[in-house]
């Protein structure tokens, strides 16, 4: 009798327990996304599945740029900053000034794509031709192969993480506070899609963005670290690898560890339905 009645117990006890287990429609509240132009796409795709598991969850994602991301999330106007880049000293201890603990999450990997009219003879560049080009010591498509006619370059606007990275690996060889900028003639675009669009009609034309943008109306570039090297695309593999030279992670930062909601929506990105994503957005996944 009194293992038939401790087993009872134990039975009303584990049904309490399933009864007061969350469900998702239990989950309830808002979240805003801001930040990286590279990873609004992919923050957008997360957002629609995330709510259709989580009904009861209002989710918010724009753009805007890295640094766009990161001061809202200081200033307490988001939630959640994509970035495409890693938070700065200074972003840092603005941060913890207002009380804010930026918490730091790698959420994915990306290739950064150089990218030109299809119908633009050039295949392959170096990285040292690609920063003589960017910071505009070669003015003409003939000097680096190509037919006699003036480069257009078209880059991200200075907010951007993707435009942070490119000065800092391409154009100043991995040193943050070199001297280099982009060439007075480039034109600085709103977003990474306004970059590929302008590629897809200018033959003269030479930009960059995430892997998550490339398609048929642009023709990607292959880029060595050296002649004497294999010229790459950024592919999946090549990025997994860490064979293809312009490659970074993507980042997700949150105030302090995530709670709530904002913890379901981090564990949901991190699983295996959200690191598909990553990939189905052209992305590659860390896991």
């Amino acid at each position: 009798m009194r293992i038939s009645f401790l087993i009872t117990i134990l039975v009303v006890i584990f049904g309490l327990s399933i009864g007061c287990a969350s469900t998702p429609q239990e989950l309830k509240g808002s979240i805003q996304i801001k930040g990286s132009d590279t990873m609004v796409n992919l923050a957008q795709a997360w957002a629609e599945a995330f709510t259709k598991k989580y009904p009861n969850v209002n989710i918010a994602v724009t753009g805007g740029g890295s640094g766009t991301g990161i001061a809202s999330m200081i200033s307490g106007t988001c939630d959640i900053a994509i970035s495409s880049r890693t938070m700065k000293e200074k972003e840092i201890s603005q941060a913890k000034a207002k009380g804010v603990e930026p918490v730091e999450h790698i959420v994915a990997r990306d290739g950064i794509a150089v990218v030109v009219h299809p119908s633009n003879p050039v295949k392959n560049l170096t990285i040292e031709e690609l920063r003589a080009i960017f910071i505009g010591e070669r003015k003409n498509w003939k000097e680096v192969g190509g037919k006699d006619a003036k480069i257009v370059i078209l880059s991200r606007e200075v907010n951007s993480g993707t435009h942070v990275f490119f000065k800092e690996h391409i154009l100043r060889r991995g040193i943050e506070k070199g001297p280099e900028e982009f060439a007075p003639t480039a034109l600085l675009m709103p977003s990474s899609q306004a970059i590929a669009d302008e590629v897809a009609q200018n033959s003269n034309a030479i930009g960059y963005y995430g892997m998550g943008y490339i398609s048929p109306e642009q023709k990607v570039i292959a880029v060595s670290k050296d002649k004497a090297l294999p010229y790459l695309e950024p592919t999946t593999e090549a990025v997994k690898k860490g064979e293809y030279p312009i490659a970074r992670p993507l980042f997700i930062y949150t105030k302090g560890a995530p709670q709530g909601a904002i913890a379901a929506f981090m564990d949901f990105v991190f699983s295996q339905d959200g690191q598909k994503i990553v990939r189905d957005i052209d992305f590659v996944p860390i896991k």
